[in-house]
């Protein structure tokens, strides 16, 4: 088995997601050589490293992501929900993620854009990546196909995935239209068959978001090459045994 380990928002099962104390967390794991995370736009347009479009579940901080500026969002505690001995943990921007994982881990970076709430985020995040020469080591994902279909036009080269928690019958057309070479895909959804659907289709498969060692251990022993993305690298490491 070699299935890689995804660390779902860093490790977010010992540190507050999507912080940069979980992304440390995570390059603890030798094993670890990916990181899914979350982006949002500030209101001065710079990309954020934060799951919700709202504050109030992992800040201190009340109101939208896009309302608060980047030093807005970097004052604010994202930490002290999580435990008091990481109170004062700021919102990264993406920026800041990238230069604390660069050669060392690569990123699976989830854009938060249902609907075109942000609009350019695509430009923002990929300039980034473009500033740091990452583009060949990063995924971008989303469950909004139009944001794909920008991230395909402004760069052919980017790798994109579709997110999604069903199976439709008409996945594997879908990612075709939209160029997308990575599904990730919510773990109950996967099957033995579906996956050999997927693999001979060339798609790269991640599975999330993952925290029982059993269920890793079946996903596992149905493909070694399906990526695990889980809270838990530790039990990751308990499912293989290492």
């Amino acid at each position: 088995m070699n299935n890689l380990c995804v660390a779902h928002r860093g490790a977010s099962g010992e540190a507050p997601e999507n912080t940069l104390i979980a992304a440390r967390h995570a390059m603890a794991y030798p094993f670890v050589q990916w990181m899914e995370i979350d982006v949002q736009l500030s209101k001065d347009q710079i990309p954020v490293v934060i799951h919700d479009d709202r504050l109030s579940r992992t800040t201190n901080g009340k109101g939208k992501v896009a309302d608060y500026t980047a030093e807005e969002l970097a004052k604010l505690d994202a930490g002290r929900w999580f435990g008091r001995s990481f109170e004062g943990e700021p919102v990264p921007t993406l920026e800041q993620l990238l230069m604390a994982t660069a050669g060392r881990c690569r990123l699976n970076i989830e854009l938060k854009t249902l609907s075109g709430k942000y609009p350019g985020i695509e430009q923002k995040v990929v300039e980034l990546l473009y500033k740091y020469n990452l583009q060949f080591d990063t995924v971008i994902t989303s469950f909004e196909p139009d944001a794909l279909y920008n991230v395909k036009k402004i760069s052919p080269e980017m790798t994109t995935g579709l997110i999604i928690d069903a199976s439709p019958s008409q996945l594997i057309a879908e990612l075709n239209r939209l160029q997308a070479a990575f599904l990730s895909i919510g773990y109950t959804q996967i099957t033995p068959q579906r996956l050999q659907e997927w693999h001979q289709a060339g798609l790269t498969v991640m599975a999330w978001t993952v925290n029982d060692a059993l269920a890793m251990r079946r996903l596992m022993q149905m493909d070694g090459s399906l990526m695990i993305c889980t809270n838990y690298p530790d039990r990751y490491a308990r499912a293989l045994g290492i």
